[in-house]
Order: structure tokens, then sequence, then C-alpha cells
């Protein structure tokens, strides 16, 4: 992906947190079963029951909620903390805050799995049983289809054109309404540039490679790849190498090649596609329920504000950096860079259009939502084609 330079204003960012560990239970959500199908991440990155305990530092035993003066916050997420770009995106809203606030806003942030299963965050942002969860909004179309948009979309924008349309084309004012609907406030907080296309056990050539096999991805790629044949699964974090590992799935996606190797997604299969047309760019988001949101002073909003923006520069430096390294590890384990056959490319890109025709016609949300993208990329790619080199 070519430079980019986002402009954004960027608060005092330092300091460092400090404080003992703290041994929570998992807290129950209405509305929720707390089983452990849900894949709840441990926080020494295995799976299973959750421990209740954060591996983070944190102050919370020395400044309880109801401390005078201070804004006290708990967060969790969906990404381990140990996963590169994706797990930094909580640790820098959790330090960044404390500093930018000067311990007066405090947001304490917990592994996946201590508080709530990685999967029931939504619902426990909106019902208030947490302050803010952070992840990317396509994990919960379920209860807004529309919000795949504005996570990755198959043959989408890049990040520099994904950002404009969020920022300037009309894309906040439908996000803001359909999280406002459910009872969150929601910030975009971080970006990822392109991730791999899949790590596949095989190699793939043509359509019939693809029939029947059993991939983990998500999101709307996915519907792609059921009109394929493909069974799909929406596993999370090391969930994913073991389903590999034991031969529940033959193929996998997950994230950037650095996430993907940290995970451990290399040790599972030989073969790892590219281009990544399933995620070309991938948005991130702090949700808040809306009652804490509003209780907050216009200083606590604008230093959230503030950190978010951080968030998603550092998250777009470090989200390019890390990637040629990772995939020169890749290369000295012999592993396999593959790019797509055209055919297929053209095959995929074919049966993306009919979903986002099908997913539009159902869903007045999404259809608002994809209208407003498509015609900013019209008009977009003017500018694209005439500044490309």
């Amino acid at each position: 992906m070519r430079q980019v330079t986002i402009g954004m204003i960027v608060g005092l960012i330092a300091g460092t947190i400090v404080g003992a560990t703290v041994i929570r239970p998992e807290i129950p959500v209405p509305g929720i079963v707390t089983s452990d199908d849900q894949s709840a991440v441990r926080p020494d990155g295995r799976t299973g029951e959750p421990t209740g305990r954060s591996n983070k530092t944190t102050r919370e035993s020395l400044l309880p909620p109801d401390t005078p003066g201070i804004t006290h916050w708990r967060m969790t997420g969906t990404y381990a903390t140990s996963l590169p770009v994706l797990g930094e995106l909580p640790k820098r809203i959790e330090s960044d805050i404390a500093a930018i606030s000067n311990n007066r806003f405090v947001i304490d942030y917990h592994e996946p799995g201590t508080l709530v299963p990685p999967l029931s965050v939504f619902e426990a942002v909106r019902s208030g049983t947490i302050q803010a969860g952070i992840s990317t909004p396509a994990l919960w179309a379920d209860d807004i289809p529309a919000l795949q948009l504005f996570s990755s979309i198959p043959f989408g924008p890049e990040a520099r054109e994904f950002l404009a349309w969020f920022e300037e084309g009309g894309g906040r004012s439908i996000f803001n309404r359909l999280y406002e609907e459910q009872g969150i406030h929601s910030l975009l907080c971080g970006i990822a540039t392109p991730a791999t296309s899949g790590w596949f056990k095989k190699p793939v050539s043509s359509v019939t490679d693809l029939q029947g096999l059993r991939m983990r991805i998500s999101g709307l790629g996915a519907r792609v790849m059921q009109r394929f044949g493909v069974s799909t699964e929406q596993l999370m974090n090391v969930d994913i190498v073991r389903a590999m590992e034991t031969g529940a799935l033959d193929a996998a996606e997950f994230s950037q090649p650095a996430t993907d190797g940290q995970l451990g997604l290399q040790r599972t299969a030989d073969f790892v596609y590219f281009p990544g047309w399933h995620q070309p760019a991938t948005l991130y988001d702090l949700m808040i329920n809306r009652d804490a949101w509003q209780a907050l002073s216009v200083t606590g909003k604008a230093q959230i504000a503030t950190v978010c923006g951080n968030n998603i520069l550092r998250s777009l430096a470090s989200a390019d950096f890390r990637q040629f390294q990772a995939l020169k590890k890749f290369t000295e384990q012999g592993k396999h860079l593959k790019t797509w056959p055209p055919a297929l490319l053209t095959a995929f890109r074919s049966e993306w259009q009919q979903v986002a025709r099908d997913l539009s016609k159902n869903d007045r949300n999404f259809r608002q939502t994809w209208t407003s993208l498509k015609r900013f990329r019209e008009e977009y790619g003017i500018w694209h084609e005439l500044s490309a080199p």
C-alpha cells in the first residue's frame, strides 16, 4: 500500500500505569449464556474456562470505582494483548487515557474471557455490564448486519480511502446512528492494512479445490466463500490453531502476517494466499455504553477521542511496518507465499457483488450504507486514478 499521511489531533501521550493484578470472576451479562463454547481466551494465551485473572498491571485495587473525582471504567475486547497490532490497541487506550488525564480518567483493560465471553462484548456494553469494549464491528452482524461495512469489505477500500469515507464522506453519521439505536456510542479506534487471504493445508488453483473445505473466516468474506461450497466457522484467537491442528479445519484466515505468525497459524499449514481480497483494510472501534458516554464531561469525551486518534495513527504505521518481517520468517520456515490465480479473484469479486446485492435487498441499513460507500468510491476513483504513480 502506498505511503499514507493522516492528519489528526494527538494529545500528550506518555507514562505507564503501576499497580496490582486483580482476580475477578466472569460477570454475568443479561441474556448471555457464559459457557465455554464461546471460546474464552485465557490471559496465558490458552482457551477454555476463563481464569478471571487479568495479566496486566492494574491500579484497580488501589483505586476503587467510587474514588471521588475519578472516572473509572472497565473494558474488555476480543483479541488477546499478546497479538501484535490488534492486542496493542486496548493497551494503548489504557495507558494513554491515564497519561492524558493525569490519572483522573482510568480505563482498566481485562483480557478476553475474564469479564465476559469474547463474542458477548457487544451485549455487555449495550446492557451496561461493562463501560467499554474494543473489537471490529463485523462481529456484531447478527445484531446489526450493516456494521460489516464498517469492518472490512471484500475488494473494498484500502485504509486511506476507508478513512476518507468514514470521516468526510458520510460514513460516520450512519455509523453513529446504527450504534446509538443500540444504546452504544462508538469511536473508530484503530485500523489494519491488508490481511492474508488464508492459510491452506493444500494448494488451491480452481473453484473445484474450494468445494467442501472447512475454513475459519468471518465477516463478509465468509459469505463469499460459502457460495463456493466452503463450510465456514467464526472461531476466536488460539481456538483457530487448535482446530487446524486437530483437522477440524482445512484452512483459516485471521489477520495480517505478523498477527497470524504470533498466533501460530504457520505451524498448521504450508500455503498462505495473497492478496487479502476479503480484507483490504479493517477498522476497529471502541464501543462505549451510552449512559457512560453521556456522563462524561466535555474534557473526558475529548480525551477519549484524542486517544483513539492516536491509536489509528499508531496502528496504521505498525501494521504495515511489521508485515515484511513476518513474511521473511515464513519463507525461512519453508512456507509457500501464493497469489490467487486471476480467474479465482474474478470469481470472488463476482460472488461478492451478488452477496452485496442480496444483503442490500434484505436490510435497509445495509442498503443505505452500501449505497453511500459505492457513491463515494465512484467519485473518489477519479482522484485515485490520477494520483497513482
